[in-house]
């Protein structure tokens, strides 16, 4: 194959080593002359249309041709008789690439504004890939190519993109309710998308094969404060698990000491106090659940099943408490361990057998039921 002007062609054809070629004419400046009698070959996935004097005559599908008249009848009656078909013919051949060309890029060069049901006025942007081919070479060359030698992807990429984001724009604007339900609705946004491109790529001899959403996001800060809001339900859920298993191991502490003695029961007490004042941590008074209180020594709040406060092991169940200081007695004490005071004995309650009325004055009969003490 020569492209050079002053040398006669006699076997036109064409590779594309780039793979981004749409359309390549040869020779690739002006025309050339072409020898009657030449050989054109057009390969599986190409296409050829002959020029001649600035006007398409013929077009040549897969295939060696070879150009005279009875292969180019159109030209037959263009053509002057005079040299008996036998000098060359300035002339030129485009020869278009009908493949499919994958993975073009798409995507919003700025935030577009839409407005969110859930988070109100946010800015998008979206990113994906699109494939298209050529389905009406003539079409393309008189739109696009025009007397172009070269005419490849990188210089119409941009101008799809700027078509393809326009669209984007007026079809999301009347489909997006809430950015949380996208995810779930690319392959109906590609589909809605593509139906209204065809018509904007074919009036370029242009077919748009496919069209894919790879991400529609919102801005960092957007971002950020749905991760937020996320991480905050995660940390509540996980508050209340903590406390729960807390009020588990209390109870289960609580039973230990009733059935193993006291001993037992404060030395689990002393084992918890460290976790159940983190999961307590930052707990007003006012939200308090109406099953706990605080210890009356070291005012750290425990459960009310509690015997012995988890911190400070206090014992919340008191038989005998100092008069002057509040601190907790033994049983058989006469002095405050605490302050001193001495002890002063009280009398043993009197309580009913019939009715266990308490706290019954020094009579022989009750004064709730009556019954004989």
């Amino acid at each position: 194959m020569g492209t050079n002007n002053l040398i006669f062609l006699e076997v036109i054809e064409w590779f594309d080593e780039s793979g981004k070629e749409l359309a390549h004419r040869i020779p690739q400046k002006g025309s050339g002359e072409i020898k009657f009698g030449a050989q054109l070959i057009v390969r599986e996935s190409q296409s050829a249309v002959f020029f001649y004097k600035g006007k398409a005559y013929d077009a040549f599908g897969p295939g060696r041709h070879t150009l005279k008249t009875g292969n180019i009848p159109l030209l037959t009656k263009v053509l002057a008789t005079p040299w008996a078909m036998t000098s060359p013919l300035r002339a030129e051949v485009y020869f278009i690439n009908m493949k499919i060309f994958p993975n073009l890029k798409w995507g919003t060069r700025d935030p577009v504004a839409f407005r969110d049901k859930e988070l109100g006025l946010i800015r998008l942007r979206a990113f994906g890939v699109f494939n298209i081919r050529v389905i009406q070479p003539l079409l393309l060359i008189n739109s696009l190519v025009g007397t172009q030698g070269i005419f490849s992807t990188e210089e119409i990429e941009e101008y799809l993109n700027r078509v393809i984001v326009s669209r984007f724009n007026d079809y999301m604007g009347g489909n997006v309710d809430t950015i949380f339900n996208l995810p779930g609705k690319y392959n109906e946004f590609s589909d809605g998308l593509k139906l209204m491109l065809q018509n904007d790529l074919s009036k370029f001899g242009l077919g748009l094969t496919d069209l894919y959403i790879n991400s529609i996001t919102p801005p960092p800060e957007v971002q950020k404060a749905i991760d937020d809001k996320s991480r905050l339900g995660v940390f509540d859920d996980l508050n209340k698990l903590l406390k729960m298993k807390m009020a588990m191991a209390v109870e289960s502490a609580a039973t230990t000491q009733s059935e193993a003695g006291a001993g037992l029961g404060m030395g689990m007490g002393f084992m918890m106090p460290g976790m159940l004042m983190e999961a307590f941590k930052g707990t007003s008074a006012a939200s308090l659940p109406p099953e706990t209180y605080t210890c009356p020594d070291c005012k750290q709040i425990i459960p009310k099943e509690a015997h012995f406060c988890p911190a400070c092991g206090h014992q919340i169940l008191v038989i005998n408490k100092c008069a002057h200081c509040g601190r907790n007695l033994p049983v058989n004490a006469n002095f405050c361990v605490n302050c001193g005071t001495a002890v002063t004995v009280q009398p043993t309650p009197r309580k009913c057998s019939s009715c266990s009325f308490e706290n019954l004055p020094e009579s022989i009969y009750c004064n709730q039921c009556g019954e004989r003490l």
